[in-house]
């Protein structure tokens, strides 16, 4: 089970990278997200965090926002991920553009966004989710299906459609703001690209090549 990567562009080169790392994510995002583009759910991401007792664990999530500042998602803040980032807020995110040859690799330190920025998201969201949020006690450990279909039942009879949802206070986002993010480009013969942008220090950004 192996593929040889191709790139129809020239790969990645150290010319063609802008000053900061989130104008590059910004060219591939797009690219990613383009009408026509083979890549399912472009902001699917890969959360790696770790407890502790540095006792890792991964899960998908969804990219809700990014700017210069960093990477925005949303949970619950008692789910595992919350959890092992109010203990350890060292963080790596994976974004794989497998259809496009294309990761994008990033390490930093998360916190929790504000409760403005939380409700003007949480507000966004369609009826449903607003529910979901309120229904489910993020990886808490259920008796049954039936336990999590009830109590999504009891808050649609308590919040019908067109009612206002309140934020709950469990829930909120992170912004996870880089140290290193790194722009993978499949070649062939596994000769891939791997340019890696390095936090300097006031902003500035170093870009180093590693070996694939």
């Amino acid at each position: 089970m192996r593929e040889q990567y191709r790139t129809h562009d020239g790969g990645l080169l150290e010319a063609d990278l802008p000053t900061h790392p989130m104008e590059q994510f910004t060219r591939w995002f797009k690219q990613a997200a383009a009408p026509g583009s083979p890549t399912a759910e472009p902001n699917a991401m890969v959360v790696s965090t770790a407890d502790a007792e540095g006792r890792p664990s991964s899960r998908t999530v969804l990219l809700k926002s990014y700017d210069d500042e960093g990477f925005v998602f949303y949970t619950n803040y008692g789910s595992r991920k919350a959890l092992d980032l109010a203990a350890n807020p060292q963080v790596a995110l994976l974004f794989p553009w497998h259809p496009m040859s294309r990761q994008v690799l990033v390490t930093g330190t998360a916190a929790r966004t504000s409760r403005q920025e939380t409700a003007a998201y949480f507000h966004s969201r369609p009826h449903g989710s607003q529910l979901g949020a309120w229904a489910s006690a993020q990886s808490s450990v259920l008796a049954d299906r039936t336990e999590l279909d009830a109590s999504y039942a009891e808050l649609a009879e308590r919040y019908p459609p067109g009612s206002a949802v309140p934020v709950p206070p469990h829930w909120g986002g992170f912004r996870v703001t880089p140290r290193t993010v790194e722009f993978w480009q499949g070649r062939e013969n596994r000769l891939h690209d791997r340019l890696r942008y390095v936090a300097a220090g006031d902003g500035a950004w170093r870009v180093e090549r590693l070996s694939p």
